[in-house]
């Protein structure tokens, strides 16, 4: 059957309004078929979805579905092709470094900036005093080890929270935020994630723990590369 021809058959389909671009559904679709575009989750292409649903269990606004309508058949051959360009966070592969020149025994290694525990946003106490007049600085859980330069760069004169925007839940993210940004003095909000899909959804959890609080705060938002550069914005 010629790819364009459209038959009936099962396909999934976005509630747009429902979507709020976390990315949690990209990795978890194994075919490649879903892609962020313009903050929201897209089928980049019918004949990439098979139509099976593994990406529904993983949208937390419920914005996915199964529905029948013409399209065209799923193309297992193209899907081969296009696996290699899935989303990187859920695809093993090796980074490529260049040796490093060895360091002078007498050399001493940077010092640690971290000024607070604990770390995990699900342990991080709600009115933990050194919330009060700070500048936050929260950070997807791969970022630290990924950018060498993370605690000179990124965490110097700041207070830590970690989470991950994939593994962690969504929804209690948002209100432990919210919990954070309403009960403290803030001065700002630094947001580290990588460059991987499903992980930019840790900027949509913060925006949307500050609409719960009814408060703003000035936001940099920080993208880390797989190969631990900080993308400049």
């Amino acid at each position: 059957m010629n790819a364009q021809t459209k038959f009936t058959r099962k396909i999934i389909e976005i509630d747009e309004e429902k979507c709020n671009g976390c990315g949690q559904c990209v990795p978890n679709c194994r075919e490649g078929a879903l892609r962020i575009i313009g903050g929201k989750a897209r089928l980049v292409g019918e004949r990439y979805c098979d139509g099976l649903g593994a990406c529904l269990g993983h949208c937390p606004q419920d914005a996915i579905r199964i529905i029948e309508r013409p399209a065209e058949a799923f193309d297992e051959e193209a899907v081969e092709q296009r696996r290699p360009h899935a989303c990187p966070s859920a695809r093993a592969f090796s980074v490529t470094r260049k040796p490093e020149r060895p360091r002078p025994s007498q050399e001493r290694s940077a010092p640690s900036e971290l000024g607070n525990w604990p770390l995990q946003l699900a342990l991080v106490p709600v009115n933990a005093p050194y919330f009060q007049d700070a500048c936050v600085l929260i950070a997807a859980d791969c970022a630290g080890f990924s950018c060498p330069d993370f605690h000179s760069r990124l965490l110097a004169g700041k207070i830590l929270i970690n989470t991950c925007p994939k593994l962690d839940d969504s929804a209690f993210s948002i209100q432990k935020l919210a919990q954070i940004f309403r009960e403290n003095r803030l001065k700002s909000v630094t947001v580290v994630h990588m460059e991987v899909p499903c992980c930019f959804g840790l900027k949509m959890i913060v925006e949307e723990a500050m609409a719960e609080a009814g408060k703003e705060f000035p936001v940099n938002d920080v993208t880390v590369t797989i190969e631990g550069k900080i993308k400049e914005q």
